[in-house]
């Protein structure tokens, strides 16, 4: 019962996006909206942006279901882009009324979570400090949250499988490439007896 009445107020608010600016939404609205009280709604989110956030975890998780794998990696943004695309007014609204570190926090983990993944799937039986995984999946996320920052800032006009095209034509073989640039002999990192 507890995700259908998320669901609900997340269609609620999604709905109002279409009339009206997230700033200009309150509390009463989506409860009036979804026909709940507003103590339901403080039972499910501490407040509205708690619910926008919810509701973006969501989209993504749907988006990236499976998606964490090496081969697999450029469907899953090309779901994110399209999960973006579809939810077109929520998205703008939201990049326009909470603070853009909000937003990029919130796509940075996204991506990074993503990208590990690939990395570690690549680095598999090479010897590469978990420090140098990490530093290469947050290059990749940086330059990939920056693509879509731009992409939703400039009305995300560009198809998102052209983007995707070419992130992939810049991408392919470059994880492997950079892993091997931090690969550590094994024989050297072992301690002398």
């Amino acid at each position: 019962m507890s995700q259908t009445t998320k669901r609900a107020l997340e269609a609620s608010l999604k709905n109002l996006l279409l009339q009206k600016p997230l700033d200009k939404i309150t509390i009463n609205d989506i409860a009036e909206d979804c026909g709940i009280n507003r103590m339901t709604f403080y039972y499910h989110f501490k407040d509205i942006f708690d619910l926008v956030e919810w509701s973006c975890v969501e989209d993504a998780t749907k988006a990236l279901e499976g998606k964490k794998t090496y081969d697999t990696w450029q469907q899953g943004f090309l779901q994110i882009f399209e999960a973006v695309l579809a939810n077109k007014p929520f998205i703008l609204n939201v990049y326009h009324s909470v603070s853009r570190e909000q937003v990029e926090i919130y796509l940075y983990k996204l991506t990074y979570d993503l990208l590990i993944g690939v990395v570690e799937e690549k680095a598999q039986g090479m010897a590469v400090r978990d420090e140098d995984k990490k530093f290469i999946a947050d290059f990749y996320k940086y330059g990939f949250v920056g693509l879509m920052l731009d992409w939703i800032k400039n009305g995300m006009k560009e198809e998102p499988q052209t983007i995707i095209d070419r992130l992939s034509s810049l991408v392919h073989g470059n994880i492997t490439s950079a892993l091997d640039n931090y690969r550590t002999d094994i024989s050297l990192s072992k301690c002398p007896e």
